[in-house]
Order: C-alpha cells, then structure tokens, then sequence
C-alpha cells in the first residue's frame, strides 16, 4: 500500500494504491516473453493446422457418422468432430497426444538454464523475490497459455459446429469437452514440469532439450515395443492358461502400459470423448452377458477415468516437485 497525495483538494487528501504480487507480475512478463518468441508462434501455427484439419475431415463424413444407428455414440456430434476420421487424418485427440509433450518441452527446456546463462537469474535474484515465485510464475504462465489456447479452440470448434450444423450443443457434451480440455492441459504440464526440471539439471539449454526429447520418444516408441517383446518371451501360451489367469496376465501388462504417460492420455481421452467405452482392459463374457450397447453417463465414464487423470495429474505433481527442490538447493552465484 502507498499514499499519494491528491493536488486537486485544498486538503491533504490520500488515496491508496495497491501494488501487484511480484508473482503475478512475472507471470505476466513470462506470458508476454511467450507470445511474443518465434517458436510458440510456430508450435501455435501447427497446432491450428492440424486442429483445422482434423475438424474439416470430420465435418466432411459429419453427415455418414449421424445417420450411423448402429453406433451408440451417434447422437453426440460435437464428440464426434473429435475423434471422428476417414483416415487420411487421424483425430484431434491423437494430434494432441503427439503434439502436447512437443508443446510442453518447448516452452519449459531453457526457463532457468537460459536465465542463468544470459545473467538475468542473478538480477531477478538481487530483488525482494523468492526463488519459489520465481520457478512457479514459469510453470504458472506457460500452464496458464497452453489452457487458454485449448479452450479457444474447443469453443471455436463448438461455435462453428453451431454455424454450419445448425445443431444446439448439450449439456453432456460441454461437460465433456471442458473435461477434454482440462485433461490435455494437465498432460502437456507433466511435459512441461519434465522439461523445467531438466532445465534445472543441465546447465545447456541444448543438453535439457534432448534429453526431454529422448524421454518423449522412449514412452511414445520404444516403451510399448519394450513391454510387448516381454509378454512374448514370459507370457506363456493361450492353450497353456486359464481364462482367468489369461485375464490376469493381461491386466498385468496393460497396468505396464500405463507407466506411460501418452497411453494414461489415450485411454483417459478415449472415455471422456467416446461414451460407450464401459471399460479400459479386457472383459469377461460373464461381465459383458446383458451389456447393452448405449452410452455411460458422465458421472460412469470419469469413474472409469479417475485412475489414469489422478496418475497423471501425480506425475505432473512429481515433475514440479522435484524442480522445486532441485532449484531451492542451488547454489546461484553472479
């Protein structure tokens, strides 16, 4: 708080002025530093791209999805131009489980060791602010631009579907789609929080952007080669087992699958965004006798959905936390 001094009375009249955290201030700083970088316009650019086109092939095939009696999920059409496809594109949602860690590392592989390199970290460290206002203004701003962006283009997305389909938007769907939107946002922080720690880490930029990188392909690639060569040589013999023990095996190796973090986002965004998903894993025949083919509720689907968005969300949690205790203990000198 400041008095300032009011010329304008006869009077020594005072009025109070609140001045802003030094939180909020750099969180606007390290949000203006994004927009106006080169490389968040490109990943921006490609992210519209892919998003306009996955959108204009699902608008193409809108009319064949809809008059599909025989899919359960075919009353829900602003579900639809999500994960609807011709083949030719694959789906926005599988557009986003590619470029959400590609988004995520970009904005965090150099947040502190380029601060370092280039002096500034010992400037923002001489003023009266805290290394944890600091590290959480980063994370905060970049989390802050990569939800703002999704939201904008689900909401275009709605308005144009409005425009061109004519078709008012349900209540379940908005549900839905804010629940999409608020789970890719948690996804691309994990990456985010991946990359701020490496950045920590590695005093070159360079050094914490390839291994971020390397990490990505390793979980998108070569983690689920890795699991399926190991049920091959362990996993004995269909003829050999039990249908239970067959189903045991199964969930043991899909519960490895989802260490991963892009196979978390998979089968967290297939539920949300396809209804008639009941479960994750294999099902019985006793479980499926009596099943009708219809939608879950919205209540049912994030049931099914809650250990794979609590995981993440744990993730994301686990990445910070260990950039904040890294960064605290640093040792930061002129």
């Amino acid at each position: 708080m400041k008095t300032i001094m009011d010329p304008s009375e006869g009077h020594s009249a005072t009025h109070t002025a609140t001045q802003p955290h030094p939180f909020w201030v750099m969180v606007r700083k390290e949000i203006a530093g994004h927009i106006r970088s080169w490389r968040f316009l490109v990943l921006l650019l490609l992210i519209l791209l892919t998003f306009w086109g996955s959108i204009s092939v699902a608008m193409s095939n809108i009319r064949e999805v809809l008059g599909n009696v025989k899919d359960p999920d075919h009353l829900f059409l602003y579900l639809k131009l999500l994960t609807t496809t011709e083949g030719t594109l694959p789906p926005f949602h599988v557009f986003l489980n590619f470029l959400g860690p590609i988004l995520g590392i970009s904005l965090g592989f150099d947040a502190i060791n380029s601060e370092q390199q280039n002096g500034t970290l010992t400037r923002i460290m001489a003023q009266p602010v805290y290394r944890d206002n600091l590290l959480l203004a980063k994370f905060v701003s970049a989390l802050t631009l990569v939800g703002s962006l999704l939201l904008t283009l689900s909401l275009l997305m709605i308005g144009g579907g409005i425009l061109i389909t004519g078709v008012l938007i349900e209540a379940e769907e908005v549900f839905r789609i804010i629940g999409f939107t608020i789970l890719c946002t948690v996804y691309v922080g994990f990456w985010l929080g991946l990359s701020i720690f490496l950045s920590i880490l590695f005093k070159q930029a360079s050094t914490s952007a390839l291994t971020a990188i390397g990490i990505w392909l390793f979980f998108t690639v070569f983690y689920q080669i890795i699991i399926n060569l190991v049920a091959k040589a362990f996993m004995p013999g269909a003829n050999e087992l039990a249908q239970m023990e067959l189903f045991q095996y199964n969930d043991l190796f899909l519960n490895l699958l989802r260490l991963a973090p892009s196979q978390l986002f998979t089968d967290a965004t297939t539920t949300l965004l396809m209804p008639s998903v009941r479960s994750l894993g294999p099902l019985t025949m006793e479980q499926m006798a009596g099943a009708i083919p219809s939608p879950l509720p919205l209540k049912e689907s994030l049931m099914i959905v809650w250990p794979q968005v609590s995981g993440l969300i744990a993730a994301t949690t686990l990445c910070f936390a260990a950039a904040y205790y890294l960064f605290m203990r640093r040792e930061i000198r002129g």
